[in-house]
């Protein structure tokens, strides 16, 4: 995978890459230089960003029965 470098020295970072890294708009990230020279981006706190799903699951209550949903489609009384 390749990006090129803009006259500012911004480089957009592929999709696959910021969906493996957790990373989105606003997110810090890490620059690592490794002893051959290679160098490597992570996300600065080390965490993977949350599921969009993980902050409503269990939050939901019991809720009706099917038999009740069932009678209210219907239009029968309980």
């Amino acid at each position: 995978m390749a990006s090129k470098l803009t006259r500012k020295g911004q480089v957009t970072i592929p999709k696959p890459v910021r969906d493996q890294l957790g990373i989105g708009p606003g997110s810090q990230i890490v620059f690592r230089r490794a002893d051959d020279g290679s160098i490597f981006i992570e996300k600065a706190d080390g965490t993977r960003r949350p599921s969009r799903f993980a902050k409503v699951i269990g939050s939901a209550g019991p809720g009706p029965s099917t038999d009740e949903i069932m009678a209210l489609l219907r239009g029968n009384d309980l």
